[in-house]
């Protein structure tokens, strides 16, 4: 197995994030700094910081009902509270598959399974996301046609094509169901933005057809061995 996969599937960090640490110096293999590539057996000695790291994973998974006011990191420079701290007692060492910023909320999962948080960011698998969003003022049927079709966000960064609907709408507000296929840093509100529209809520609300149903902001359970399994064939 591939060192980052290895460090993935421990939850140390995503497999992006295991390249960092090797290129910092902190793995280890039998004693020897790890390089990008090294492939880890069972009897190997693989080591993070000089921890000994076990070759059995027990993997964890979890549904959080992320509020706003917390990040989706493992530690904040800033001191602002983190979506671990919302976990229950006893939870492993799991950690945010992908981000919902700061000022949002909504469905985020947990895991130490890399594989599984893998499949569910890379772009290349196009899984769907839902979100709910509210703007103020109306949207126009222009706008929601330039969204659709993709806008460009930043200098040479378009977003792709993505499904829009209309929930509620008057003069002070709209709301929508937008769904996206990628996961781009504040992609939605970069969006809104690029057509002149201001997002003031945003919520996820499904991964594929997985929902948050019965569960309040702010709460966190443990995820079915069914709902696992869906989420692994997406």
């Amino acid at each position: 197995m591939r060192i980052n996969k290895f460090l993935a599937a421990q939850g140390i960090a995503s497999r992006r994030g295991a390249d960092e640490l090797i290129a910092a110096g902190r793995i280890s293999i039998n004693g020897k700094t790890a390089q990008a590539g090294d492939d880890v057996g069972e009897g190997d000695d693989v080591r993070f910081d000089g921890k000994t790291l076990s070759h059995t994973v027990k993997y964890e998974y979890y549904l959080l009902n992320k509020p706003k006011g917390c990040v989706c990191t493992v530690k904040d420079e800033k001191g602002r509270k983190t979506v671990l701290e919302l976990l229950p007692k006893g939870a492993g060492h799991v950690v945010p598959v992908g981000r919902l910023d700061y000022d949002t909320e909504g469905m985020l999962i947990l895991t130490n399974d890399g594989d599984l948080a893998f499949r569910l960011t890379n772009p290349k698998n196009e899984i769907p996301k839902t979100y709910l969003v509210r703007t103020e003022g109306a949207v126009t049927s222009a706008q929601l046609n330039r969204l659709r079709a993709g806008v460009e966000i930043e200098k040479g960064v378009v977003t792709k094509k993505c499904r829009i609907q209309v929930v509620e709408t008057d003069k002070a507000y709209t709301k929508l169901h937008v769904v996206l296929t990628e996961g781009k840093n504040r992609e939605i509100r970069k969006m809104f933005e690029a057509v002149g529209a201001h997002v003031d809520f945003l919520k996820r609300i499904k991964i594929g057809d997985l929902t948050l149903s019965g569960l309040d902001r702010g709460a966190c359970r443990k995820l079915s061995a069914e709902e696992v399994f869906y989420l692994k064939n997406l």
